[in-house]
């Protein structure tokens, strides 16, 4: 079963720094590529980057430019998103999305929930 875990959101402050992790299991993680999306409240979820298989970021969003950093261990099985400085606009929820093969297709994790404010 394709298991994608989420952790690290929550509560920060606007000028903090927030690291994201998501745990993945069930599929073979080092050869799929994998994104982080979010949705703030009243949208519809955007990605927010990219990375490939071994670990070179494909895109990031306009909106986190200069202030976001995807990487994954593949050893762990992990893949990890990093905001700083944090704005208020940051706030939504996040989602990891692995990139399946085969015509499987995206398959998106539970999520977790990043509010910036004081």
């Amino acid at each position: 079963q394709v298991q994608l875990v989420e952790s690290g959101g929550g509560l920060v402050q606007p000028g903090g720094s927030l690291r994201l992790s998501c745990a993945a299991s069930g599929f073979a993680f080092g050869a799929v590529s994998m994104s982080w999306y979010r949705q703030p409240p009243g949208k519809e979820p955007d990605v927010v980057a990219s990375i490939s298989s071994l670990g070179y970021p494909t895109n990031y969003a306009d909106s986190v430019k200069g202030r976001c950093t995807i990487s994954r261990d593949n050893v762990e099985n992990k893949v990890y998103l990093e905001l700083n400085p944090l704005k208020p606009e940051d706030t939504a929820v996040y989602y990891c999305a692995a990139h399946l093969p085969y015509g499987v297709g995206v398959r998106w994790g539970q999520g977790t929930q990043v509010t910036v404010s004081p």
